[in-house]
């Protein structure tokens, strides 16, 4: 399953049609993207009972943020040991978790307006959470994952390390610095979850490939090691890291500027594609 959203409202994705859950359900799911993860194992079970007939035929400009308001929003660091190299930092052992503000969060094609500073360009895979939980175990995962979509994590770095101590949250929390879509993307749709392509273009130029499968810290260490600390809900969002690639780790540092284009891509999950002005 894919699920999306259109103008706000909460719709199926199949193929190049897209089905509106609320209208398909009878209000049951919808139309707000966000009540339907916060009923996500009914909604879940309602579909598989009721596959998508017909359907619209969709835009992608149309396309709006699949979690727009997600409770918390999680971000981890220097998750690929090349990422950590490039930057002139240690890998942690366990993970280095930072928090974006969710008013950062925007639909998966929008302009991004750049603010003074250097900010630079993150592809990441992010993991949206379907079912509440505290303390999950490593083998009970999969129960509390809704899906996987792709996500720019733009970060400004002259904020990011502002204060002395390093802060990242507020470098990486302007406004539309976190694009997701196109979908939240269910991990039955996947041949392979836990190893997925991705990669960053940059008006053109490949910049960032890689692969999950070069996680320092993977995703049922990500979930449990959270977990253990705070509760999960549905609809939280986390970031799983962006591998080598970024503008602050070239020689010279390169980073974003009006007019430039970005293209994140998923192996499974689609592309985004954000103009910066």
């Amino acid at each position: 399953m894919r699920m999306a959203a259109i103008n706000h409202r909460a719709v199926s994705l199949a193929g190049d049609r897209a089905w509106d859950i609320a209208e398909a359900s009878g209000g049951a799911f919808g139309p707000d993207p966000m009540q339907v993860l916060a009923n996500w194992d009914a909604f879940v079970a309602w579909a598989a009972d009721n596959a998508p007939d017909g359907g619209d035929a969709y835009d992608a400009d149309d396309l709006t943020c699949p979690v727009p308001r997600p409770p918390q929003v999680f971000g981890i660091g220097l998750n690929y040991a090349d990422h950590a190299g490039e930057t002139g930092m240690e890998a942690p052992d366990d993970p280095l978790v930072f928090t974006k503000f969710p008013s950062c969060v925007a639909a998966p094609n929008c302009d991004i307006p750049l603010v003074p500073g250097n900010c630079d360009w993150e592809v990441e895979l992010v993991v949206v959470i379907g079912r509440a939980g505290r303390d999950i175990a490593a083998e009970n995962i999969t129960d509390h994952i809704a899906g996987f979509t792709v996500g720019q994590d733009v970060s400004e770095r002259v904020g990011q390390f502002a204060g002395g101590f390093p802060q990242f949250n507020l470098g990486k929390s302007h406004r539309n610095f976190s694009p997701l879509g196109p979908a939240v993307v269910t991990l039955d749709e996947l041949e392979n979850p836990w190893d997925l392509g991705l990669t960053c273009d940059r008006n053109g130029v490949r910049v960032q490939d890689a692969r999950t499968t070069y996680f320092i810290n993977d995703i049922p260490r990500l979930i449990t090691y959270l977990s253990s600390i705070c509760e999960l809900l549905p609809g939280d969002i986390i970031f799983t890291g962006t591998p080598a690639g970024v503008g602050i780790g070239m020689d010279p540092p390169q980073f974003l500027e009006p007019g430039d284009v970005i293209v994140s891509a998923v192996e499974g999950l689609g592309e985004i594609t954000n103009r910066c002005v």
